[in-house]
């Protein structure tokens, strides 16, 4: 599915974040919650971050199974200092952007947009 991909990926991840100054760090994660590839900040554990990212992203399809409102498309969470969006990929993998606070976030959304159709080409 992947193999050979991760230097592909982290282009897209390079591309994104130079296109927004807003995107703190970004990762692509396996659905099982593996590592594909990220930019993330030094004291950021990869593996870590991964494993919670499709955990946010298992916890919300489970509660929109049960109260009923269709297919996950994002889970957002709000912090004091920005945000952590959780998008899918073609339900194969997900893609997990970090916000400052001051972060606009129609322009992030139209950033991890970009960055889906970009890695729905190679995933």
């Amino acid at each position: 599915m992947i193999e050979g991909k991760p230097s592909q990926i982290g282009e897209i991840l390079k591309q994104l974040k130079n296109d927004n100054p807003d995107l703190e760090a970004l990762a692509v994660v396996s659905l099982d919650g593996l590592p594909i590839a990220s930019l993330l900040p030094p004291d950021a554990e990869e593996d870590r971050v991964a494993a919670m990212s499709a955990a946010i992203l298992a916890l919300g399809e489970r509660a929109l199974e049960e109260l009923r409102k269709g297919t996950l498309e994002q889970a957002y969470v709000k912090g004091e200092f920005g945000y952590v969006i959780t998008t899918g990929i073609k339900n194969l993998a997900a893609l997990m952007v970090v916000t400052n606070k001051e972060a606009k976030l129609g322009m992030v959304m139209l950033t991890i947009k970009k960055g889906i159709e970009e890695l729905s080409k190679i995933i």
